[in-house]
């Protein structure tokens, strides 16, 4: 089983994607802004983030940085989870070390999908 940080301010999109992914059989962490984000990646070693970009405290760009960065948490996958849909805010992204990138709202299936081929690339 995947365990699968999380990075969501907003509560219900949060709840329903907890709800969504465990049921799919993801073992899921949660953190509520890049700062907190930054703790539980280093003492959860996620097998993959799926990160909100507009975040309080630390955005996930700047997260996302911190996270390639830093030795301990180099090597996590990031998906960005943005309600950003233009090539810039894809690129912008990108820059920042995200492996890939999806849009809000969310469709599952696709979001999963990327999560297992990111996951599945690194295990090999």
């Amino acid at each position: 089983m995947a365990k699968v940080l999380l990075v969501e301010d907003n509560d219900v999109n949060r709840e329903m994607l907890v709800r969504r992914l465990a049921k799919r059989g993801f073992d899921m962490v949660v953190a509520i802004d890049g700062e907190d984000a930054l703790g539980v990646a280093r003492n959860e070693q996620p097998d993959i983030v799926l990160m909100d970009m507009s975040l309080p405290v630390l955005d996930g760009w700047e997260t996302t940085r911190q996270l390639k960065d830093n030795r301990e948490t180099a090597h996590i996958p990031v998906i960005a989870l943005t309600a950003h849909a233009m090539i810039e805010d894809r690129n912008r992204c990108y820059a920042a070390g995200c492996d890939d990138y999806d849009t809000k709202p969310i469709e599952i299936d696709r979001l999963i999908s990327k999560i297992q081929t990111l996951i599945h690339r690194l295990s090999r």
